[in-house]
């Protein structure tokens, strides 16, 4: 029996005595691509941190491929929010890239001819291997974003979270990730993207996560994309949402 890439069970983060997710219980299965949508504020973001015990938890376990986080850690890549990063720490593209490899090898062990080789190949990928020498610092948002990309794919790994990768990066680039990760999903990689524009969730993800510190609905994007599982989700935001939805499919 195959095993789950990723469960939990009880979920529940407080800041302080502040809960800001509850009770969260999903089972997500192999090779898909699932969006986890939400109103700000929702606990999007904090989920991903949880199920990597980045956080800790109020209640409630996770598991990656039926086992503790610590003990698959190396099976889980990470793509953090762009705004969270110290973008001046005077690092090369190489070196980030590189830093996917430590998972595999250890902290105290040096990247060899085999891992460069992969960090070229996953930087070529997202059309980052011209800037392999350049200091992060120099790269606009999207390459940043490509960089970090890069990154979660020289892990290997077999289930990727992504926090809003699509934040603050231009057209040709939300379109290369996008492709990157149906890519990943045909070789059974199974990837959890936070998203918040809700015209391109129906589009992207074979799956949506509807989440307002509770689980609203987590299904089939066809069976949980609807009116009022939405309404239930960002309540009356999605007045505006909607107008803004239309807006855009008029254009």
């Amino acid at each position: 029996m195959e095993t789950i890439p990723l469960e939990t069970h009880d979920l529940t983060v407080a800041y302080g005595k502040k809960p800001v997710l509850y009770g969260v219980d999903v089972q997500v299965p192999k090779g898909k691509l699932i969006g986890i949508i939400g109103p700000n504020g929702a606990g999007k973001s904090t989920l991903i941190k949880a199920i990597m015990g980045v956080i800790p938890l109020t209640s409630g376990w996770v598991k990656i491929f039926d086992k503790p986080f610590k003990a698959n850690a190396k099976r889980v890549g990470y793509v953090p929010q762009r705004e969270t990063v110290d973008w001046d720490f005077p690092v090369s593209v190489m070196d980030v890239v590189l830093m996917g490899r430590y998972g595999r090898l250890g902290w105290f062990s040096r990247p060899g001819k085999k891992d460069r080789e992969i960090a070229r190949q996953s930087l070529d990928k997202v059309g980052m291997l011209p800037f392999a020498d350049r200091q992060i610092s120099n790269l606009s948002g999207g390459q940043q974003q490509r960089v970090f990309l890069a990154r979660a794919l020289a892990q290997q790994s077999d289930l990727y979270l992504m926090d809003e990768p699509f934040v603050g990066v231009d057209a040709a680039t939300e379109a290369a990730i996008i492709a990157i990760m149906k890519e990943l999903k045909e070789q059974g990689k199974t990837i959890l993207v936070v998203h918040h524009d809700l015209p391109t969730a129906k589009k992207y993800f074979d799956m949506l996560l509807l989440l307002n510190m509770r689980v609203v609905a987590f299904g089939p994007t066809s069976e949980v994309f609807t009116n009022e599982l939405l309404q239930k989700t960002y309540g009356g935001r999605l007045t505006i949402l909607s107008e803004v939805a239309d807006a855009i499919r008029t254009q």
